[in-house]
């Protein structure tokens, strides 16, 4: 599909921080008026005023936001967190986050908030390349979560959307069989399920009507192992798009290049890359690499500013074929799945990335499995690869122990499971068993 808003897709990415500039004054003057969370922080961090805090080009002596302290701003007379900006009758929608991790967070949108993910998320799964009037099946259960603003993109894009959500395979496959759509929109680990789920009952899916499978969810699409096992299995392009709720849904999408994701909250969102370890910032330059920091430039209702995500990516910039002129990233991991082996950050992600190189003979799961509570962990650290049906397993785990020990500089133990033997998700797959 062409570019949903050519100009300012394709603009020079030189003149973006001079256009979000005036939005970032007025969003933190915005903050300092009706942010209490925020006038606290920052007046912390001895900034009187909006006008003490400075241009974008001084953001990163601001202090960060993060996760954990828009928890504990919650109370009873606040469920949302001190950060809301927006009064009771200007908010129009109350996402919550899954609350895998304790009490779910709640993400409030104004009609104009709303609008701004809609076009965000339309100009992401654009770039993927379907055209108006094609029919898309969705996988995600996407009624209270964040995920419901996404879905309104595919209004916006002309398509046919049959959203059959996640839970009932059987759904699904009849409706692809049946309704022949052309695109399906999944986790990577749902996808690479599915493949499995066909073979095992005499199922082709790369016979199927089914042209792009667009992944997003967590990390995955982009491993070129992984994309290729996909591929194959579904007959298929497959695309991978990422966001996050308290921010922005579909933020980040791939077009038909492949080569990483397109930054589409242009005019809405402000990106910086830091050290995950020290916060210092990085600058944004072709290949660098580090945690995605965002800052909103027009968000009403519970703006955030500097706000680390916890995803670490690498950065791409320069011209891409397909006319888009912003950055773009692939994601390795999330920084708060990292395990360090002696000294030596260990993404779960990229682990899997390895293992999958010894395709056919692996089925493309993986579980690190830590022998010690947190982060730091001694050599070797214990890995379970499962087997493809019928694999070949003579010197398999030595050979995937050299080539981890090469590749990711850690030293690994390697148990071969049998086909079938580790868990399955029709969400986001788990890769680490936490000791």
């Amino acid at each position: 599909m062409a570019m949903v808003e050519p100009e300012i897709e394709a603009a020079p990415w030189a003149d973006q921080a001079r256009s979000d500039a005036s939005l970032y004054l007025k969003q933190i003057e915005y903050l300092f008026e009706r942010s209490g969370f925020y006038r606290g922080k920052l007046e912390r961090a001895g900034f009187a005023s909006h006008g003490a805090v400075g241009g974008l080009e001084a953001i990163a002596a601001l202090p960060l936001t993060e996760k954990d302290e828009l928890r504990l701003s919650r109370s009873p007379d606040e469920p949302i967190g001190a950060h809301l900006t927006a009064a009771p009758d200007e908010i129009v929608r109350i996402y919550s986050t899954s609350g895998t991790t304790g009490t779910p967070s709640y993400i409030p949108l104004t009609g104009a908030d709303l609008e701004v993910w809609v076009r965000t998320s339309a100009r992401s799964y654009a770039a993927s390349g379907f055209a108006r009037g094609e029919r898309i099946v969705s996988t995600y259960n996407a009624g209270p979560f964040v995920a419901g603003a996404a879905l309104g993109a595919f209004d916006r894009l002309g398509l046919c959307h049959i959203p059959v959500g996640s839970g009932n395979t059987e759904r699904l496959m009849a409706a692809v069989e049946l309704l022949k759509p052309t695109v399906v929109a999944m986790t990577p680990s749902y996808a690479l399920h599915l493949v499995e789920w066909g073979k095992a009952r005499g199922v082709n899916l790369a016979a199927s009507s089914v042209k792009r499978v667009m992944v997003a969810g967590e990390p995955g699409g982009g491993e070129p192992a992984m994309r290729a096992k996909l591929e194959a299995g579904w007959g298929a392009s497959v695309t991978e798009a990422m966001g996050i709720g308290d921010i922005s849904v579909s933020l980040w999408g791939e077009c038909e290049q492949k080569a990483g994701m397109h930054f589409s909250g242009r005019g809405f969102v402000h990106f910086e890359l830091i050290d995950p370890g020290t916060g210092a910032e990085k600058p944004l330059v072709d290949g660098a690499e580090g945690e995605l920091v965002l800052t909103h430039l027009v968000n009403r209702s519970a703006p955030l500013l500097r706000f680390r995500t916890r995803d670490h990516v690498l950065l791409s910039v320069g011209p891409c074929a397909c006319g888009r002129t912003a950055p773009r990233v692939r994601c390795i991991g999330r920084t708060d799945d990292m395990l360090i082996v002696r000294g030596v950050n260990v993404f779960p992600s990229a682990v899997r990335e390895v293992v999958n190189e010894f395709a056919p003979e692996v089925a493309g799961v993986i579980m690190i499995r830590p022998r010690a509570p947190g982060v730091r962990q001694e050599p070797p650290l214990p890995i379970r690869v499962e087997l493809a049906p019928g694999a070949k397993v003579e010197g398999l785990a030595e050979r995937i122990r050299e080539r981890l020990r090469d590749k990711l500089l850690v030293t690994t133990e390697i148990e071969l499971a049998p086909a079938g033997a580790l868990p399955r998700s029709e969400y986001k797959s788990k890769l680490v068993e936490k000791a």
